[in-house]
């Protein structure tokens, strides 16, 4: 029910958002388009592609409703044509998507009730898709989404509280809390089903997937500071991956937080502990971490929630790297090379795929013409310099198994809509026309060179030689 002016008005900003994707973006959706997209993945050389299933596309109204033949059958034939191509699908069963029925009903992450519904959601995906798809991922991000959903509110559902935000309903303190444990639950209850019911017979794996911001000391040599950027790491990236990997949240976030951290059972302990058979890594950015319990910090920051750690991409009035379009996220190529070590050692090498990154131009550029945006020659600098990065980790013996750019195409890019360009291919979005920008080019040269020796050459300049394509 609406029942605030601030509610009513995003009601009617999200109709006309929806609007203008069905304008723009369904004649594409339900059209031989994604094909033409298929045979174009190919063209590029790329040997495996990241797409999620949208809930609420094969379950309109969750499990209180029938399950839509339609979703399924676009699922399979989408599927179906990667194969065809030699393209394997690494398939998101959750990324942001649910019905609105499961939040009318209960408050959707808020409830336990969630949890079996997204269980009930992903035996679905299972029996009709599990016999063709190897890898599975279960959640994108939910570290990212209990923080723009319930601590800033600027995600749907929009919760929030003051200081963080001026939302008609939440509590950015302790709802998140509340969402990420039941999204962990959901999780690890879906990988058991699978490993009990599937997996031996399908033959796939199964992970989950999370943002990862590096974060270095805001003023130089400063311990405390230090410390603030261990417990940013912690309370973004090891709030996911601690539980499901050792069991438990971390004992930071027990010390700060207390008794309104959620506990596991000892049941559930037995269930969520070790519950991945790989980890998604999303890296971006690195930013600075300011310890805001010995010193005075911007309110909100200086909450246990936050672990009472202010981060920025800013110190003295110079960015912590190149700004891009995302004023969160900076090119600082080492937080890379730094996030995948992490994971090495905090969670035992286990094996990591690097599920997205990518780059977005500043405000400045994406206002260019069709024919200056198709000379993306920051795009390649930016991923020559994260794959050297990469290479590092993977060289000192970080388990990486694989490597995926955001984006394909430039779309729909959640509260910035149509304004962030991430695409190695330019989209015109009344037409939905698809032009290679260069860095399409450097990319397919990139894949398609079977000398090692030239391929580690291609990331090894720091500019984008015209001549490399």
């Amino acid at each position: 029910m609406i029942s605030s002016l601030e509610q009513r008005l995003l009601h009617i900003r999200l109709k006309e958002l929806i609007l203008k994707m069905a304008k723009d973006l369904i004649p594409g959706m339900f059209s031989p388009i994604y094909l033409d997209d298929i045979e174009l993945m190919q063209s590029l050389g790329v040997n495996a592609y990241r797409f999620s299933i949208s809930w609420s596309r094969i379950l309109p109204r969750g499990r209180f409703g029938e399950v839509n033949p339609l979703g399924i059958a676009f699922y399979n034939s989408l599927i179906d044509n990667l194969l065809l191509r030699g393209i394997e699908p690494f398939v998101t069963i959750y990324h942001l998507d649910f019905p609105q029925e499961l939040e009318d009903r209960y408050g959707s992450w808020l409830s336990p009730l969630m949890q079996e519904d997204f269980v009930y959601f992903a035996e679905i995906c299972f029996k009709n898709f599990g016999h063709k798809t190897k890898h599975w991922i279960t959640i994108n991000e939910p570290n990212l989404f209990a923080e723009m959903a319930y601590i800033t509110g600027l995600y749907p559902p929009c919760h929030c509280s003051p200081p963080f935000g001026n939302c008609s309903i939440g509590n950015s303190d302790i709802e998140p809390l509340i969402v990420m444990h039941n999204m962990i639950l959901a999780h690890a209850k879906a990988v058991k089903l699978y490993r009990e019911s599937f997996q031996s017979k399908q033959g796939g794996s199964i992970g989950i997937v999370g943002l990862a911001t590096t974060y270095e000391p805001f003023r130089v040599n400063n311990g405390l500071d230090e410390e603030a950027a261990s417990r940013a790491m912690i309370f973004q990236f090891a709030w996911l991956f601690d539980p499901i990997v050792h069991g438990d949240y971390p004992p930071e976030m027990r010390h700060y937080l207390g008794g309104e951290l959620p506990k596991f059972s000892p049941e559930e302990i037995n269930i969520v502990k070790g519950s991945t058979d790989f980890i998604g890594v999303n890296h971006y950015t690195a930013l600075y971490a300011k310890d805001c319990i010995h010193s005075s910090c911007i309110p909100g920051w200086d909450r246990p929630i936050r672990g009472f750690a202010y981060t920025t991409g800013e110190r003295n009035g110079v960015t912590i790297g190149e700004p891009t379009g995302n004023p969160l996220l900076f090119v600082v190529p080492r937080g890379m090379e730094k996030s995948v070590n992490y994971v090495k050692e905090r969670y035992n090498n286990m094996p990591i795929y690097v599920t997205e990154n990518g780059y977005s131009p500043p405000p400045q550029e994406q206002e260019l013409e069709e024919a200056e945006l198709l000379q993306d020659l920051n795009r390649v600098n930016y991923h020559k310099s994260y794959l050297r990065a990469l290479a590092r980790a993977i060289r000192n013996g970080a388990d990486v198994r694989g490597y995926f750019i955001w984006s394909f195409l430039d779309n729909f890019e959640w509260a910035s809509g149509y304004s962030l360009r991430y695409g190695i291919h330019y989209v015109d979005f009344q037409t939905l026309e698809r032009k290679p920008k260069h860095s399409a080019k450097w990319y397919k040269k990139f894949l398609t060179i079977t000398d090692r020796n030239m391929s580690a050459m291609m990331i090894e300049s720091e500019t984008a030689a015209k001549e490399e394509i």
